[in-house]
């Protein structure tokens, strides 16, 4: 046989394979919806946009996740219970119907500043929390921020507790928060985020509560007038996740996973710092009158009787020991 003729063979031959290889299909993505209830621009969306960058570089784009806002928190946690999303970033709020140990973080005054509450929920004790998610269902990853919790109305400055009494509050559905509010003398009204908006433009309730970071990135500027920086609770959010999406990833792709989750944290909590520091700054020059020296002492004193009916409802010794906490 010649060389020609046998060179032609050998193109015969290997034409198939040339058309198998030329025609391959990519490799397919897994996809990861992620729903928050802010906007893109706040630090929920950092985090989830932090997640989505990192997951999917650290997989080389086999794995794509695409971010979604969903105002509805309950709504989100009920997704990634029964597997229509795999994961979501939310506040504690409404996560304690879930997942009753979480109301121990929501006790008001409990956390000294930022760091003791970071430092907390980083440790054994927070740890010791998102180890009793998977009991309902759910998989707590890691915990993220909204930050201390502020008052906001639209009729009147609050300087004291006298001054809540009367006033009708949106609250999160929670209880522990609700009982603080009562406690005051106010109405507090619990209401999903989604319809907060709304009910302060038509004078269903007065006033909210809410992070700075939440406060600006949400314009309530726009429907309150007055902001007084009680910095009465400090609200976590965590990320939460399907427990089957997140089995199903084998070693190497979990650890990858893990590491966007510290990626997602870190991003929210740096963005949390940058809104306390220039949002007091920023809603006043939007007209917010900001009332920012507050009597602590006149808030906790009122909340006597609430704080002696969490003591006996929970975990006494667990409250103790996240106030005593101290870094090492």
């Amino acid at each position: 046989m010649t060389l020609s003729r046998r060179l032609a063979l050998a193109s015969a031959l290997l034409a198939p394979l040339a058309l198998t290889i030329g025609t391959a299909p990519a490799a397919a993505q897994t996809q990861f919806t992620v729903q928050h209830a802010l906007p893109l621009d706040s630090h929920t969306g950092a985090g989830a946009a932090a997640f989505k960058e990192a997951f999917e570089r650290l997989t080389n784009g086999r794995f794509r996740v695409v971010p979604q806002r969903n105002d509805n928190e309950r709504e989100m946690i009920e997704s990634a219970q029964i597997g229509t999303i795999e994961c979501l970033f939310t506040s504690t709020g409404p996560v304690g119907n879930f997942v009753p140990e979480v109301r121990i973080f929501d006790v008001p005054f409990l956390f000294r500043d930022t760091a003791h509450a970071r430092g907390v929920l980083d440790s054994e004790i927070g740890q010791a929390v998102l180890a009793r998610f998977p009991a309902r269902g759910l998989m707590g990853v890691i915990w993220t921020e909204n930050g201390f919790r502020h008052l906001t109305n639209s009729r009147r400055e609050v300087n004291a507790p006298a001054d809540l009494r009367g006033l009708k509050v949106r609250t999160m559905e929670n209880q522990v928060h609700m009982r603080a509010f009562t406690t005051l003398g106010a109405l507090p009204t619990p209401m999903a985020f989604s319809e907060l908006v709304p009910a302060l433009q038509q004078g269903t309730v007065d006033g909210q509560e809410n992070p700075i970071s939440v406060i600006v990135a949400n314009n309530l500027n726009q429907v309150q007038r007055y902001m007084t920086l009680t910095n009465h609770v400090y609200s976590p959010s965590v990320m939460i996740c399907n427990p089957d999406a997140v089995n199903r990833l084998n070693a190497a792709d979990r650890a990858h996973f893990n590491e966007a989750a510290r990626a997602a944290q870190k991003a929210n909590r740096d963005r949390v710092t940058a809104d306390e520091q220039s949002g007091v700054a920023t809603l006043r020059s939007r007209g917010m009158t900001v009332v920012t020296q507050v009597d602590t002492a006149a808030f906790q004193t009122a909340l006597a009787p609430a704080f002696a009916e969490w003591e006996r409802t929970m975990d006494a010794a667990t409250l103790r020991r996240i106030r005593d906490w101290r870094a090492n």
